[in-house]
């Protein structure tokens, strides 16, 4: 990439509402980058249905990553933690680095914690975070006990519009349901907005959540040097 040119990054989104969240994190922790979006919500609708991330999803996936290069990115960041595994897969298939949305979080999370809850509203999401999770505590040669917590009511709601249920699901599964465990990790970045939604005395442990890290990951992987003000 030329010293003279602009990077670009292009983010990968299943759902339409992340776009303006993502928008403010790249302005913010990539200030000298261009920014552009692609949604396919598809992708995370047949991953629902099916209980799994299928390997068509997974090349149509690829397709999109492949698309996103070609319209000048320099690195692509998938931001739907259902379709991960696809985003890892694609690593070894693209020159340009393709950032999955939870990778920073996860390697960041088995560094810092022993027992970690991991918290999702969808079992296709929660199945890959926790298997990342283990493949990041082995690599880095740590052990950890991972409390899973499921808040299956929370996703409908939040489709259905209902975002008071969505979001108050989710504080209770927070505040209560994963009392004890040293560490929480959000497992999807639509779940970070919850929160702002909290004192912030009431939860018992960290709380990680993917958009942020996964940006300052972002910029980390076009090789641009570290913002004074990048703190997460």
């Amino acid at each position: 990439m030329s010293t003279q040119t602009k990077p670009t990054i292009a983010l990968i989104h299943t759902s339409p509402t992340l776009a303006a969240g993502f928008t403010k994190l790249c302005h913010l922790h990539i200030p000298e980058a261009k920014v552009f979006h692609m949604v396919d919500e598809s992708l995370i609708q047949d991953t629902v249905k099916s209980g799994y991330l299928r390997k068509a999803t997974i090349r149509r996936l690829i397709g999109q990553i492949a698309s996103a290069e070609e319209a000048g990115a320099n690195a692509v960041l998938v931001t739907c933690s259902s379709i991960g595994p696809g985003a890892t897969l694609a690593q070894q298939l693209f020159d340009i680095p393709v950032l999955r949305i939870d990778e920073a979080m996860a390697e960041k999370a088995v560094r810092q914690a022993h027992t970690i809850g991991v918290l999702a509203t969808l079992r296709s999401t929660l199945d890959p975070t926790t298997a990342l999770l283990n493949e990041k505590a082995a690599q880095a040669g740590r052990k950890v006990e991972l409390i899973e917590c499921l808040c299956e009511d929370a996703f409908p709601a939040v489709l259905a519009g209902d975002t008071a249920t969505h979001d108050r699901l989710l504080a209770k599964a927070l505040v209560e349901d994963l009392k004890g465990v040293d560490l929480i990790v959000l497992a999807q970045a639509s779940m970070a907005r919850v929160l702002t939604t909290l004192a912030a005395d009431v939860v018992h442990a960290p709380v990680f959540s993917s958009p942020e890290l996964a940006v300052l990951s972002a910029r980390k992987a076009l090789k641009l040097p570290q913002l004074a003000r990048a703190s997460a």
